[in-house]
């Protein structure tokens, strides 16, 4: 499907979740339309303050048209909202992302998939249990979800490739901007071995932020049926996710570990899952 250059120019303002840009179509009747409104009437709907307003005025559908082509002959796949392809759990939520960025393939997605998910720095229990958890569980046929952050993540999508499974990243930033940037090779070796998949929800050449993080950790929870936090202290990024899959009612797993986020999720009823033994329901 093609994508509409006046829906990627509004979906890239900042802030511009599908809450605002519904609104916006309400008021106007399609994107481009609302691109060429006044500031005295794009601040007349819901949601569109001054700043928005004025990001929105500043939009170029023609530039975004070039920027398209460019992606595109990089081989990043865009994704817009109205997409058959965009990802079925993300439509739930009450304010998704209108558009995705992607590299790789999503068909993956459509079977079993688990978010595997926890610290930038795993004592050597949870680094350890982080490994035989997505080598098992890739082994099992599901796919591995997670955000290529250090730690946890990055053993996540190692772990899955290693067991010959398939593993989604799902970036914090631009996915022209990977960060870390070690991980680079990672992502050249997910897409390598054609077994999954980069995505985001940024310009492509956006740097990371923790807005973009916390917006990630939503998506992340969104996308998979169970969501398992290794290790966690009680303010680490794979809490708000965790957090997240809660609200969604997606199952949160965790193990029996002494950080402070996993005993956090125990008291809220998380279940324990065994590393050696996972199984998911």
């Amino acid at each position: 499907m093609s994508v509409d250059p006046a829906w990627l120019a509004l979906s890239l303002v900042e802030h511009m979740g599908m809450t605002r840009l519904r609104a916006l179509l309400d008021q106007f009747g399609d994107a481009g339309t609302a691109l060429a409104a006044d500031e005295a009437a794009l601040r007349r709907v819901p949601g569109i303050g001054a700043v928005i307003a004025a990001a929105i005025r500043a939009a170029d559908a023609p530039a975004a048209s070039r920027d398209l082509a460019g992606w595109e002959a990089e081989g990043i796949r865009v994704l817009p909202y109205y997409d058959d392809a965009y990802p079925a759990p993300l439509r739930d939520l009450p304010d998704a992302p209108p558009i995705l960025f992607l590299r790789g393939q999503l068909d993956w997605l459509a079977g079993d998939s688990a978010a595997l998910i926890g610290t930038r720095r795993p004592s050597p229990a949870g680094a350890a249990a982080a490994r035989r958890l997505s080598d098992r569980l890739a082994r099992q046929g599901w796919c591995i979800v997670s955000g290529l952050a250090r730690g946890v993540d990055t053993l996540a999508h190692t772990g899955a490739l290693i067991a010959e499974g398939t593993t989604v990243a799902v970036l914090g930033g631009g996915i022209r901007q990977i960060y870390p940037p070690e991980n680079a090779h990672l992502v050249e070796k997910i897409l390598r071995v054609q077994r999954g998949a980069v995505l985001s929800a940024a310009h492509p050449d956006a740097g990371t932020t923790a807005a973009r993080l916390v917006a990630r950790n939503r998506i992340i929870a969104a996308l998979c049926r169970a969501v398992i936090v290794v290790e966690s202290n009680d303010d680490g990024g794979a809490m708000h996710a965790a957090r997240r899959a809660l609200e969604l009612g997606r199952q949160v797993y965790t193990l029996d570990l002494p950080a402070g986020g996993n005993r956090e999720l125990i008291a809220l009823g998380a279940r324990l899952i065994d590393p050696d033994q996972p199984i998911l329901t």
